[in-house]
């Protein structure tokens, strides 16, 4: 974990063949809301991209370097204070170069929050 205590996997399950269904718990706590922002915590989107790699890796039992992003939309600010549990669909596939292929959505309630496919190689 980049960001030591930044959040807690509450369950992390494969629901279909590629398909995974993870759901954290931000801590609401974490150094980087006193900076990001002072009296209005949000959840910084690099933080969240690195949370979808971690997961990744741990499902793919890699370590992972990004090499590509084609859809990166922040949808609605993650505020840990409000909503500081998330669930996030992943869709993971390995092409035949051995890369690894992410589509993900991310919500908080039924609201999304991100969406975002990703390409990582295997390091």
């Amino acid at each position: 974990m980049l960001l030591k205590d930044f959040y807690k996997i509450i369950s992390l399950e494969n629901s279909a063949d590629s398909k995974y269904e993870a759901v954290i718990l931000i801590n609401e706590e974490h150094d980087i809301f006193q900076g990001h922002f002072p009296g209005n915590p949000i959840m910084p989107g690099v933080c969240m991209m690195q949370v979808i790699k971690e997961l990744t890796e741990q499902i793919t039992e890699s370590s992972l370097f990004m090499q590509s992003s084609s859809n990166v939309k922040f949808m609605a600010l993650i505020n840990p204070f409000q909503t500081p549990e998330l669930r996030l669909d992943l869709d993971i596939t390995i092409t035949e170069e051995n890369l690894v292929k992410v589509k993900n959505v991310s919500y908080f309630d039924e609201t999304v929050a991100l969406k975002l496919s990703s390409v990582y190689r295997k390091v």
